[in-house]
């Protein structure tokens, strides 16, 4: 049975759901106008060149890349929900800029705006706030669950709200959204009664050269800028692709059964990963499903039942990737430097859409469909030499201990004790935060010896 103490409060569940509700929210309109644009843009001024319908497609990354980790140290200063509220009426009002468009210039100037809002960091920060450090964890994976299944259900349901709608409709669905998004933060998001920067789930400045500088994190980064490269150059070309072949009101009929058969498919890799210590294995062999993807969708472009499969692939790929290096990061990040570790490798991430919509669009128009995906398999090998090489990651998971008021003197006395306790691998303890971030081996660790000394201390 599980006791209280262990079980997330009524206010953690609350704040939990509903930050991942806003999350889903803003996501949706984002994603479900991948599968569509490419073909819409086509038909007005300045929509017969891939390259300008590739930047489209990525710029809201390019300002999102930029801006996500400001807003979260604004929202240190200025407040979680008040920089939330500016970045989702900013989401809201690129939104309709590119619901109102006449010409593909427009779209990637409503677009641009519409990654101004970059409020991810700011809503970690929130969800930080608001819960207690032993379960934060399960509320941060709470939220990526509804990225995922929000991801996966507007690829399928894009090319039928497109059929509704029309993708100026959906932009405008997407401004709607980015306010109900407002609505939930005003009156279902609970307000924190402390907010503190929380160095487990947040980007710290004086951290980020270390971060940088970590030869271990920086594969990682490459390859989730990389798979997200492909993943944005996929859309230049697949949806014009598909219409070949079928009409654009049935593309779900290939989007659905691949996002739901690949993420099932996904999830005994991920239980071999992480309950078994085979992270290595199961990692480099996504990494190497996705080069194969990436040459087999360049090779069968045209052959409509082969780039389905491929597509499968790709996904089976991406889904893998997408649930396993967040836990890479996790583990190698320093600890007490996860938070920072997080926020750069997601800036990889939103410069990989930029430049994986910009330059895919730019080989479209002036090498070839096939082209994009000759690159994205490039990307993907570099990535698989890169895999190959690293070190296996630690069997570690991060434990948060609460040490009360502590001056910094105790405070580095009280590391070296925690780090000197069977089956500890790393202590750093933060007196600002009166807390202890321990990185411990999952098959056992002192952890009574460890309340021990933080009462004693």
């Amino acid at each position: 049975m599980i006791s209280p103490v262990d079980r997330m409060s009524a206010t953690e569940m609350r704040a939990t759901v509903s930050l991942a509700l806003v999350f889903a929210l803003r996501m949706f309109g984002m994603f479900s106008i991948l599968p569509v644009l490419a073909l819409y843009a086509q038909g007005m001024p300045g929509g017969d060149s891939p390259f300008l319908i590739g930047v489209a497609l990525g710029i809201d990354g390019l300002a999102q890349a930029f801006l996500q980790i400001p807003f979260g140290l604004l929202s240190d200063r200025y407040g979680r929900k008040r920089m939330i509220y500016i970045g989702l009426a900013l989401f809201a009002l690129g939104s309709f800029i590119a619901a109102g468009a006449h010409d593909i210039h427009i779209i990637i100037l409503g677009r641009l705006v519409q990654g101004t809002g970059a409020v991810a960091a700011a809503i970690i920060a929130l969800t930080a706030d608001l819960t207690r450090d032993e379960h934060r964890a399960k509320g941060m994976a709470v939220i990526g669950m509804s990225i995922g299944a929000t991801f996966g259900a507007s690829l399928a349901l894009g090319p039928v709200l497109n059929e509704w709608i029309g993708v100026p409709g959906i932009f405008a669905l997407t401004g709607v959204l980015a306010i109900a998004a407002m609505a939930v933060i005003r009156w279902l998001v609970p307000t924190p009664q402390i907010s503190r920067v929380h160095a487990d789930a947040e980007t710290i400045p004086g951290q980020m050269s270390a971060v940088l500088s970590n030869p271990e994190l920086q594969r990682l980064n490459f390859g989730i800028f990389s798979l997200h490269a492909a993943m944005r150059g996929l859309f230049v070309v697949v949806p014009l692709v598909l219409a070949a072949s079928m009409p654009l009101a049935e593309h779900w009929k290939v989007y659905l059964p691949i996002m739901a058969i690949s993420f099932f498919a996904a999830v005994p890799a991920i239980i071999l990963a992480e309950k078994h210590g085979r992270m290595k294995v199961v990692f480099c062999s996504a990494v190497a499903l996705l080069c194969l993807s990436t040459l087999l969708t360049a090779v069968f472009i045209t052959h409509f039942a082969a780039l389905v499969a491929a597509l499968f692939l790709f996904f089976l790929a991406f889904n893998l990737l997408e649930a396993t290096l967040p836990s890479l990061v996790s583990k190698i990040a320093p600890a007490g430097s996860k938070g920072t570790a997080i926020g750069v490798y997601n800036s990889f991430q939103f410069l990989g859409l930029f430049l994986g919509g910009a330059l895919g669009g730019f080989l479209a128009q002036h090498v070839g469909n096939a082209a994009v995906f000759v690159f994205s398999t490039g990307l993907a090998f570099a990535w698989l030499l890169l895999a190959l090489s690293m070190n296996p990651p630690p069997q570690v998971r991060t434990r948060v201990l609460h040490i009360g008021q502590i001056n910094p003197a105790q405070a580095s006395g009280l590391a070296a004790a925690l780090s000197s306790l069977a089956g500890v691998v790393e202590a750093v303890v933060i007196a600002s935060e009166g807390v202890a971030y321990l990185k411990v081996r999952t098959d056992a660790w002192d952890e009574a010896g460890a309340n021990h000394l933080i009462k004693g201390q």
